[in-house]
């Protein structure tokens, strides 16, 4: 973006990462990012992070795996994708080509089987950064979240730092008693950035047929919903650690997004109004630029963080 003295600057850093926005496509709502060219550039967005990517390609839950709430929605998708070979031969020279700036999310069952995706990413000179979900269910430890407990995070984020060079961020669960305590974890282990956070554990049922409607019973709760919590969420963890916070969470409009920079995110993700509006991501660009010209905002640095308390 060219900007002159009465255009607003939306460029952010995020860690070694400067972003022309502050707007990133999430994980699981923006596909391989190539579903999206029919729609727009997507070179225009600040960075956009790939569904998560496993060692061997993973069929997911059965269906029914979405279901629309009152404000938001649940999904039980089960983490679904074409494994990393794949991945790299046939996704990744498309998104080369497009001159976007991806993050690949990254997960597995085991510390070992992040360890080997995060070593095959590694090798990719085109990628941005790594991001780690660590909410999987960890199979050595009888299935328990790598990101419920600030010993397991630790762990799965050290030995993902020692794989890779890249810019490594950890996506963090909501599901926790003191998020604050889980991002100086990640920050202690070597983590550039947390992003913050994950959908919330959630479930419907059909009171007629007395039957749960997804498949999987429970599922992860996003969109408009989760918003204050994530807000609160993403100002406890920007005062317990030094490192980038980008905020996730039912962010719909510009003003949305400009909630979390002000309460200390470095930038935002943008994830289920994907699946409502193709054109969300940018439709949000688009108004921070507006909402900066607006109330006289030259640049998000002398915003971020400002909260009046």
């Amino acid at each position: 973006m060219v900007t002159t003295a009465e255009t607003p600057d939306l460029s952010v850093r995020v860690g070694a990462l400067t972003l022309k926005n502050p707007v990133i496509a999430a994980s699981g709502t923006f596909g391989y990012g190539l579903e999206f060219f029919p729609f727009y550039d997507i070179s225009r967005l600040g960075a956009l992070v790939v569904k998560g990517i496993s060692v061997e390609p993973t069929r997911g839950n059965p269906p029914r795996r979405i279901v629309e709430t009152p404000a938001g929605m649940l999904n039980a998708i089960g983490l679904q994708n074409i494994g990393l070979r794949r991945f790299k031969d046939s996704i990744v020279p498309a998104l080369e080509k497009s001159k976007a700036v991806y993050v690949v999310n990254v997960y597995g069952r085991t510390e070992e089987e992040y360890e080997v995706v995060a070593r095959g990413l590694s090798e990719l000179s085109s990628l941005a950064a790594i991001e780690v979900n660590a909410s999987c269910p960890n199979v050595k430890e009888g299935g328990i979240a790598f990101g419920s407990t600030p010993e397991g995070l630790f762990n799965l984020t050290r030995r993902v730092r020692a794989i890779s060079e890249k810019p490594l961020w950890v996506k963090l669960s909501p599901n926790v008693t003191d998020i604050g305590v889980m991002a100086k974890a990640a920050e202690d282990a070597g983590a550039d950035a947390i992003t913050l956070i994950n959908t919330l554990r959630g479930m419907a049922v059909d009171p007629r047929s007395r039957r749960p409607l997804l498949a999987n019973v429970t599922g992860g709760l996003s969109g408009p919903a989760i918003r204050p919590v994530a807000l609160r969420m993403v100002w406890e963890a920007c005062k317990a650690v030094k490192i980038p916070v980008i905020g996730i969470g039912g962010i719909q409009s510009a003003e949305d997004a400009m909630e979390f920079i002000l309460v200390g995110a470095a930038a935002v993700q943008v994830g289920t109004a994907n699946l409502r509006n193709p054109n969300a991501c940018v439709d949000i660009i688009n108004g921070i630029s507006g909402f900066m010209e607006r109330e006289g905002i030259m640049n998000l640095d002398e915003y971020r963080g400002t909260l009046l308390l």
